[in-house]
């Protein structure tokens, strides 16, 4: 991946893809746009469409059904995309790791660049994996 030696022209736009959570992390993430963490500050803005995204945030298990809708939205993603998994769930199934409906590798649906755990992982912890992106992206 020849572009992780690009250097950051502009600020990381953010689009979510909600598989199948149970919205722990999802509430974590909505947590860091309140004024406490404000990320907007840092330069990391949340949009609402995939077309503008430099970074999917993925939360919830990759189950049969919304797998295809999430390889889907990846496909529409503008290149290159980094693509940040938050959570226990799409790290390793968490508790719906062994049920018949879930797929069993996530990296057969996208590529997945990085892991964020926990159930669910606190603002700080993601504000720390997005500042090392920053850091890889900006070499």
């Amino acid at each position: 991946m020849g572009w992780y030696n690009k250097r950051l022209a502009k600020s990381l736009w953010v689009f979510h893809v909600s598989g199948s959570p149970c919205n722990n992390c999802d509430i974590e993430i909505l947590d860091l746009l309140t004024p406490k963490y404000d990320v907007e500050r840092l330069g990391i803005k949340l949009v609402g469409s995939v077309r503008q995204a430099d970074v999917l945030l993925v939360t919830g298990v990759f189950n049969n059904k919304v797998a295809p809708k999430i390889k889907k939205l990846y496909e529409q993603a503008p290149k290159p995309v980094f693509v940040v998994a938050v959570g226990t769930c799409p790290a390793s199934g968490c508790t719906f790791k062994d049920s018949y409906n879930t797929v069993e590798k996530r990296e057969d649906v996208i590529p997945i660049d990085m892991y964020i755990p926990g159930c669910p992982p606190k603002p700080e912890a993601m504000i720390e994996a997005v500042a090392k992106l920053i850091g890889v992206l900006n070499g």
